[in-house]
C-alpha cells in the first residue's frame, strides 16, 4: 500500500479496471478518489453504479466527476448512475467535466428519454490547464495521445502549513491561546517587548499530495509533465510488450511504457489499471513494469490505497 499521513489520507478506490470490455473479474474504467470525506468520480464505464454498491464509497457523496474521453468503456455509465442519483433523492449539484462533446452527448440522452433530474447539474467542457477547484484540491487537465481527443487528470491538494513545534513555544514562553494560532497563520508576534517569529516554531509548508491519473494513452510528455513528482502515477497498462504493435495501433500504452512515464516523471508509485480483458493474470504486466520502474503496483477492482 501506498504511504499514508495519519488521518489526512487519500483514499484512492479502482472502481474498474479492464479496458476495451469488461471480464468475469474486473468492470470497465472507473475511480474514486475519497478526500477529506468528498468522493471524486474519474470516469464512468459501465457497471460502475454496481461497483458503488458493492466498495467502500457512497455515490451520494460524489462532489464532481471527470471524463477522460468519450470512447463507451469510459462512459457508458454515466447517464445510468445521474439519473439513479435522482431516484435516490439527491438534491446537492453535481459538476461533470470532460472533453468536447460531453455536453451534447448527455442532453441528448437526457431528451430522448426525457429524464428530469431534481438536482443542479453542470456539464463543463474543458481542455487543459486547471479545470476545477473543489476547496482544498484543484484538479488540472491534460492532452493525452490517444485516437480521440482524451484528457489526463491531476488531482492536486493544497499545501499544508507548517508543523506547529509546541515544545519550543512553550520553551520560548509562549502562553497557550490565541498567539498559537497567529504564529501558525505565519504571523510574528511580540510578547512583553520581545518579537519572536513565526518561523521560529512553525516548521516549512508541506507540499500538497498529487494523483494523476492518465489513460488512454500512449506515453507522451503530456503524460509525464501532468505527473512530474506525482505521489502516484495511475497509468494504462494494456498491453504487454509482446503486443506493443498493437498498442502502438490503438493508442495504448504497454506495461514497460507505463513505467517508463512514471520513471521520467520522478513519481513516487506508479499503479498500472486498464488491462486488456486477455490478461487474466496481470502478474506479467506487473513484472514488465518493474523492470523499468520497481515502485509498480496492479490495480484491481474494489482494490483501495491510501495516500
Amino acid at each position: 500500500m501506498i504511504h499514508t499521513r495519519g488521518v489526512d489520507q487519500i483514499r484512492v478506490v479502482f472502481l474498474g479496471t479492464s479496458g476495451g470490455s469488461p471480464s468475469s473479474e474486473r468492470n470497465l474504467a472507473s475511480l474514486a478518489v475519497v478526500f477529506d470525506g468528498r468522493v471524486i468520480l474519474l470516469d464512468c464505464g459501465e457497471g460502475t453504479q454496481y461497483r458503488l454498491l458493492q466498495g467502500p464509497v457512497s455515490s451520494g457523496r460524489i462532489e464532481a466527476i471527470f471524463i477522460t474521453h468519450l470512447h463507451g468503456d469510459h462512459l457508458y455509465g454515466l447517464p445510468g448512475l445521474l439519473a439513479t442519483l435522482g431516484l435516490n433523492g439527491r438534491t446537492d449539484p453535481l459538476a461533470v467535466f470532460g472533453p468536447a462533446g460531453i455536453e451534447p452527448y448527455l442532453r441528448g440522452i437526457f431528451e430522448t428519454s426525457r429524464l428530469r433530474l431534481r438536482y443542479d447539474l453542470s456539464i463543463r467542457e474543458c481542455g487543459e490547464g486547471e479545470i476545477a477547484d473543489l476547496g482544498g484540491l484543484r484538479v488540472v487537465a491534460a492532452r493525452l495521445e490517444h485516437s480521440v481527443e482524451c484528457l489526463g487528470f491531476a488531482l492536486v491538494e493544497d499545501d499544508h502549513p507548517g508543523r506547529f513545534d509546541l515544545e519550543r513555544a512553550r520553551s520560548l514562553g509562549i502562553p497557550a491561546g490565541p498567539l498559537y494560532g497567529r504564529l501558525q497563520r505565519g504571523e510574528d508576534v511580540e510578547i512583553d517587548g520581545r518579537p519572536i517569529r513565526s518561523s521560529e516554531v512553525v516548521g516549512p509548508r508541506r507540499r500538497g499530495r498529487r494523483i494523476v491519473y492518465c489513460t488512454d494513452t500512449r506515453p507522451c510528455d503530456g503524460a509525464v509533465g501532468l505527473a512530474r513528482e506525482a505521489d502516484v502515477l495511475i497509468h494504462e497498462a494494456t498491453f504487454g510488450s509482446d503486443m506493443a504493435a498493437e498498442a502502438r495501433e490503438r493508442f495504448h500504452s504497454t506495461a514497460a511504457e507505463a513505467a517508463e512515464v512514471a520513471r521520467r516523471a520522478a513519481a513516487g508509485r506508479l499503479i498500472i489499471t486498464h488491462f486488456s480483458p486477455r490478461y487474466r493474470d496481470v502478474t506479467p504486466l506487473v513484472e514488465e513494469a518493474r523492470g523499468v520502474f520497481p515502485a509498480t503496483e496492479a490495480a484491481a477492482d474494489l482494490t483501495e490505497f491510501a495516500v
